[in-house]
């Protein structure tokens, strides 16, 4: 039977100080996502099945561009904090370091991807 009490069982675990800043990440990249896919789909969707050289006209327009651009940044910022958290939560030692070292890695690697094809093409 253990006499410690809530406070003493909790002291020297501390917080991380850094769940507040993934919330409030979380949050306002879930709204921009909850704008930004729509106008993508719509903006995306009418070049289903069209020439590569429409295409391509179509993506060197402004808007268009601008659109794909913030959802590709927004959605692998958005996969990397969420991932992040999920990694913090159930893998622990130091295969949670190289897992989230991985995971940074690969979203920042795939958002400079997109929105490099992004700019070639809108350039």
């Amino acid at each position: 039977m253990s006499y410690l009490t809530d406070r003493k069982r909790a002291t020297g675990m501390g917080s991380a100080k850094t769940g507040t800043e993934h919330f409030w990440l979380m949050k306002v990249s879930s709204v921009a996502l909850l704008l930004l896919i729509p106008l993508f789909v719509f903006t995306f969707g009418p070049m289903l099945g069209e020439t590569h050289e429409n295409v391509l006209a179509y993506f060197a327009r402004p808007f268009p561009a601008i659109v794909a651009a913030l959802t590709i940044g927004v959605t692998f910022m958005h996969f990397k904090n969420g991932a992040q958290t999920m990694i913090e939560d159930y893998v622990h030692g130091t295969s949670q370091k190289v897992a989230i070292i991985f995971v940074i890695c690969l979203s920042y690697a795939a958002a400079a991807t997109g929105l490099f094809a992004i700019a070639r093409i809108a350039l």
